[in-house]
């Protein structure tokens, strides 16, 4: 089959393109032709990147665009684009995106020239828990957009693919109907389960984008209140600048610099499993989350995994099952989840990490892309 699979970025680091890349990869090598198409900006940053690329043997075009607020909303027209290439399925992604219109603008051009074609929506979890991230401004488009453009869209679509569970009933209240939403997560690579686990050390691991959303000042501020002194934390990932700078300024006024190590971010998948392997737990205090990679990536490494109390998060976690929750912007009380789990035997946490380990398996990419092309398959 023809595939056209679109997102605003194509370049960066960006979660919506990890998902949009890998999965135009691996369905581009079970035999689909499968082509993309984004605007020409690279994700967190103001760069244009060239108009033409291929990532393995999918073909990337990027077209002109306008940014007109938030991180990803932006305008690119390429409807004439895609008439001519003619899919047979298009996989568009992002819900509130003005780019998931023109998908099933094209499919409807195609459909009055005979074609039959198959559209997908991939909404990658735009639903803030409480709306606590957003200004008022963008509080008020996401409410015109679920009110108006939301309803009359949603159920064009052939599938709505969820990438977490705990979307369906966002979607339904909007106005999706239940028979047309599916969950399919992302993937993560087959190697966080295949490779030989590392030797750890005492320490505890942050390890995603250091932005205001993941709340890093939550884990400097519980180092004070963990009893055994000799535990490092390591902080790993890209850094928003401002927000870093703020977390500079915490650690300095704790006076805990000596227990805090800031390393650089990682994406060679090797080096990233070899970092988690180094640590003995693994921290993710967000406030927000669609679907926590990072916390899916620890817990495939068999690492015991500390998380917030928010709607993505336990979703993946068994508060003392497959791992531990906190209530959020709690720095006591991850200290003391944290000092709770240093006491415990080695057979406890040994079953914890099983436990985290089988949980997860569902997230490899074999499996997940296994699913997408049931899905998106059949006769055209």
């Amino acid at each position: 089959m023809k595939i056209l699979e679109i997102c605003t970025y194509s370049a960066g680091t960006c979660g919506v393109w990890s998902r949009a890349r890998e999965e135009a990869k691996r369905l581009s090598e079970i035999g689909h032709k499968v082509e993309v198409f984004s605007s020409f900006f690279e994700k967190g940053t103001d760069k244009i990147v060239k108009r033409k690329d291929n990532y393995f043997d999918v073909g990337i075009t990027r077209f002109k665009a306008k940014k007109l607020g938030g991180e990803s909303f932006s305008y690119f027209d390429f409807v004439k684009e895609g008439v001519e290439y003619a899919p047979d399925v298009i996989i568009t992604h992002n819900y509130r995106q003005i780019h998931t219109t023109k998908a099933l603008k094209i499919a409807k051009i195609l459909r009055k020239k005979g074609k039959k074609v198959k559209v997908f929506l991939v909404t990658h979890a735009p639903f803030v828990e409480g709306n606590i991230t957003r200004s008022l401004a963008a509080k008020i488009a996401v409410n015109v957009y679920d009110k108006v453009i939301g309803p009359m869209t949603l159920n064009k679509f052939d599938k709505i693919l969820t990438i977490s569970k705990w979307e369906e009933p966002y979607l339904i209240k909007i106005g999706a109907r239940a028979n047309k939403i599916k969950y399919i997560p992302n993937g993560i690579p087959e190697e966080f389960f295949n490779t030989k686990i590392g030797r750890k050390e005492k320490k505890i691991l942050f390890l995603s984008r250091i932005s205001p959303k993941k709340k890093v000042e939550t884990l400097i501020e519980a180092i004070p209140y963990i009893k055994d002194k000799n535990i490092k934390i390591e902080i790993v990932g890209p850094k928003e600048k401002e927000y870093f700078e703020k977390i500079e300024g915490i650690i300095k006024k704790l006076g805990v610099e000596k227990r805090v190590i800031i390393s650089e971010p990682i994406f060679n998948i090797k080096e990233k499993i070899k970092k988690i392997d180094s640590a003995s737990i693994f921290v993710l205090p967000s406030r927000v989350e669609g679907m926590p990679q990072a916390l899916i990536e620890a817990m495939s490494r068999e690492k015991i995994v500390i998380g917030s109390d928010s709607i993505a998060i336990r979703d993946i976690i068994k508060n003392k099952d497959n791992g531990y929750l906190f209530e959020f912007d709690n720095p006591k009380e991850l200290a003391k989840t944290i000092n709770m789990i240093d006491e415990k035997s080695k057979k406890e946490i040994q079953k914890i990490e099983k436990n985290a380990k089988n949980s997860v398996k569902k997230f490899s990419w074999e499996k997940v892309i296994d699913e997408i092309d049931k899905t998106i398959g059949g006769k055209i």
